[in-house]
């Protein structure tokens, strides 16, 4: 697993560098904490501050940081120690304020957050680890961005599940999640606000009538949905296949006119889907544990992540768009880098626990969160003599039987809890 390969000139050609390796590690290590070069060599011997920026700015781009994470991503899926956290198969999206300078076309106002500056959009794996991460303005609509990041992943980790917060919830997003195979399934509240939509005019429920309104009322439109049905699918394969952007889609769907028959079918189809996940999520106790474990990650992982980039006071110096993606991909790598060691530490502990005679249970792991930070120095001089010595190699194998997780109820088996 070598991630910092990926790293080069865009012409393709052989890296001009005197060890490509050393300064494509230390590049992102100071770009993950979000330090600035000249701040950084002033605290790391053997690298000037042009070096470092010139670095960043001519073999690091926003595709090769996600090829980077994917390569990390893959990795930390074939760490047994990864199975006491999930299986692969349910992500989590969520987005955390990040602060820019004022003086900052893109900057804006959040309305949600009470600040300016950007959103930092992460889609959070079962396992801890992040699958993809956006940088997005402020005025946009979170939601928009839920199917893109998973899209978006070009990691061997192909999730099926998709946890939100409250901001998950809309019709068209719930539709289009539908239409491509994905089971949306966000955290809910607020439920005297929630609209339940009825089958028929007929249709009559003995116990829970009353969540469906007046009888008669909120009755979904079959005809409309099929009517449409060939346009919805075609749009569908058109996002499948990048002919057009889901956040794109999303937001004309949002701001379109209720007159427009895409729109309405859209809508139509995401009633249906949104009535049924209600009634999933108000009569499934395990899976509202599901649910909160798997947004509970997302939200340890934004605290994490800021942790980790902990220079300049978190904020995002760049003023150009391109810049500030790329600062997002940067931290997101070094992150998932922390993550994936922290979990081999933690497998290496088991071992030497395995071997003194100690029984370890895979419950017991499963409360063990790989946001580890009490060991991790952040601050000082950094040492770059070690860059040179060959790893050894890892042992992904760990002798516990990790299958009962996935037969008993994650959260029950701790999956709900995160450091």
């Amino acid at each position: 697993m070598e991630w910092w390969r990926r790293f080069g000139p865009a012409s393709g050609n052989e890296p001009k560098l005197a060890d490509p390796f050393s300064r494509y590690v230390i590049t992102t290590f100071v770009k993950g904490t979000n330090m600035g070069p000249y701040e950084a060599a002033r605290h790391i011997p053997g690298v000037s501050g042009h070096e470092l920026s010139y670095t960043a700015n001519r073999h690091f781009s926003i595709v090769l940081l996600n090829e980077a994470i994917a390569d990390l991503v893959n990795a930390h899926a074939q760490l047994d120690i990864s199975q006491a956290w999930g299986d692969g198969t349910a992500v989590a999206a969520d987005g955390t304020h990040m602060d820019t300078y004022l003086d900052n076309l893109l900057a804006e106002t959040s309305v949600r957050y009470g600040k300016p500056g950007g959103i930092a959009y992460h889609h959070i794996s079962d396992t801890y680890i992040a699958l993809f991460t956006h940088f997005i303005p402020c005025g946009v609509w979170e939601a928009v961005y839920i199917i893109e990041g998973l899209l978006k992943n070009t990691s061997e980790v192909k999730p099926t599940t998709v946890h939100a917060d409250t901001q998950g919830q809309s019709f068209p997003v719930f539709a289009l999640a539908h239409l491509l195979g994905f089971d949306l399934m966000p955290r809910i509240r607020n439920w005297k606000d929630s609209t339940f939509y009825r089958p028929s005019k007929q249709s009559e429920y003995v116990h829970i009538d009353a969540l469906f309104g007046e009888p008669g009322r909120n009755v979904i439109d079959w005809d409309l949905i099929e009517s449409q049905f060939r346009h919805l699918m075609r749009v569908a394969v058109s996002v499948r296949e990048g002919a057009i952007s889901s956040s794109t889609l999303l937001k004309r769907l949002r701001s379109g006119s209720k007159k427009n028959a895409t729109y309405a079918a859209f809508r139509e189809v995401g009633r249906v889907i949104r009535t049924v996940q209600l009634l999933r999520y108000l009569s499934d106790a395990p899976l509202r544990r599901r649910v909160t474990a798997a947004t509970n990650k997302v939200e340890s992982f934004n605290r994490f992540s800021q942790w980790v980039g902990f220079g300049n006071r978190g904020v995002i110096a760049d003023n150009d768009p391109v810049e500030q993606e790329k600062a997002m991909k940067f931290n997101a790598l070094l992150t998932n880098a922390v993550i994936f060691h922290n979990a081999l530490d933690i497998a290496e502990i088991v071992r030497q626990l395995l071997e003194e005679g100690w029984t370890i249970e895979p419950e017991d792991l499963a409360h063990i969160s790989p946001y580890l930070t009490e060991h991790i120095n952040r601050f000082g001089e950094y040492s770059t003599h070690e860059l040179g010595i060959q790893p050894e190699a890892y042992d992904p194998k760990l002798d516990v039987d990790f299958a009962p997780l996935r037969d008993a109820d994650p959260a029950a088996a701790g999956f709900g809890q995160a450091a």
